[in-house]
């Protein structure tokens, strides 16, 4: 026990570590978009340019997430991570000291490049530190960094306002080189001897064959499909219900954005929290507890939305926003544990980022194809039914995906074991 005790106190460090950073991540990807006014007086642009802004982040981000995830499975997913939050301070910084709309496009497009290498190596590392009985719980807090990223980003627009727009930048900027030199010094790999798939390995193969490797296997195969289908139906739902809040109980525009996210995101964050710990404790008598546990969430999210689109109160509607928020939560926490259940070790942060490159380009699809069906006069209400539907699809496709029990042990061995 004396053995584990370090190692353990190490691992729990990790996910405090990157919850840091994941938020930093976050937090900035968010923020130029809640200072759209403060921007475009500074430097002149179209709307359509602001919005390329956005749009080239996310191309950039998506095309490199796999070779990202490739370069974390190849060298010390530690490393990657310090060198990714060194790049993104450095563009941080940088995207202050913009003065021109070119210069801006740039920044945001090398922070694409800076952030596609954090999410798969942190998942990763999580995953290689943490046995299955606390895998989905850490990936969970660290998923939960992004989340509270992602709120925090509107301080950026009240920055912008009292101190300008690149104020916030230089800040955030400093604030992440700062941090780079803490995770420098704290953040490390895991002992060799406590990933056991790190004893004896052949070399590790090039990036064509991992993905070679990854398209045919018949279990990511499938989860590839369903975190798809997982991302067309949640980008259904959550793309369009400000939309629909506004108009079912005509409320201001700024009032149904805040409702629609707000109540979803702060239950999503405790949903980690209790899926996590609910997957890691039954996990002691069925390794494969992740997908059981996601299935169940993915059903239960479903009376949540049904609540909402069927509702005349708007108190009934933000009671089923929370219930769908603190269930389909299970299902963001839980994909690292699911690929650990199929994948060996040398190929997850790879994995996670073809599933991440195949999410953006899915959610962009989904959110073109809603807007042209809007235009079309088609009733919202229907894409929350297809939603829905989605959902349940995607439930069904995790009972699929059950393992065989002799390929359960590839990444879900204790730390303990290695004492």
């Amino acid at each position: 026990m004396s053995h584990d005790a370090p190692l353990l106190s190490r691992a729990w460090l990790t996910v405090l570590l990157l919850w840091v950073v994941g938020c930093l991540n976050y937090l900035d990807r968010v923020t130029i978009t809640t200072m759209r006014l403060s921007v475009k007086e500074a430097i002149p642009m179209t709307e359509a340019q602001f919005g390329l802004l956005t749009t080239g982040f996310l191309v950039v981000y998506a095309v490199l997430s796999p070779f990202a995830g490739f370069l974390a499975d190849r060298y010390r997913r530690s490393d990657v991570i310090i060198a990714s939050l060194a790049v993104w301070s450095v563009v941080t910084w940088a995207t202050a000291r913009a003065t021109t709309y070119e210069q801006l496009l740039l920044t945001r497009l090398l922070m694409g490049v800076s952030e596609a290498c954090f999410l798969p190596a942190a998942l990763a590392l999580v995953a290689d530190y943490h046995p299955g009985r606390t895998r989905s719980l850490a990936t969970g807090l660290v998923l939960g960094g992004v989340m509270v990223g992602g709120a925090l980003g509107g301080v950026g627009g009240w920055l912008a306002e009292h101190h300008g727009w690149a104020f916030a930048f230089e800040i955030f900027g400093g604030g992440g080189l700062a941090y780079a030199l803490v995770l420098a010094a704290l953040l490390r790999d895991p002992p060799a001897a406590a990933v056991t798939a790190a004893v004896a390995e052949p070399a590790r193969p090039r990036l064509g064959a991992t993905l070679g490797t990854l398209l045919s296997s018949p279990p990511f195969l499938l989860a590839f499909v369903y975190w798809g289908l997982l991302g067309v139906a949640g980008w259904m739902i959550i793309g369009w219900m400000p939309t629909f809040l506004q108009e079912q109980f005509h409320l201001a525009q700024g009032e149904a954005g805040l409702i629609a996210t707000v109540y979803v995101n702060a239950a999503s964050l405790i949903g980690l929290v209790i899926g996590g710990a609910w997957s890691d404790r039954w996990s002691r008598s069925n390794p494969a507890a992740c997908l059981h546990v996601t299935a169940i969430g993915l059903v239960a999210a479903v009376p949540g939305i049904l609540a909402v689109i069927t509702t005349g109160s708007l108190s009934v509607a933000i009671v089923g926003l929370v219930c769908y928020g603190l269930t389909i939560a299970f299902a963001s926490g839980e994909m690292m544990p699911i690929l650990c259940l199929f994948l060996d070790r040398r190929h997850l942060a790879t994995g996670f980022g073809v599933l991440n490159l195949f999410a953006c380009v899915v959610g962009g699809a989904t959110t073109y194809a809603g807007g042209a069906l809007r235009d079309a006069h088609l009733n919202v209400t229907w894409l929350f039914l297809a939603g829905v539907l989605g959902l349940v699809v995607c439930a069904g496709l995790l009972l699929l995906m059950r393992p065989r029990p002799a390929a359960v042990p590839k990444c879900a061995q204790p730390l303990e074991s290695s004492a």
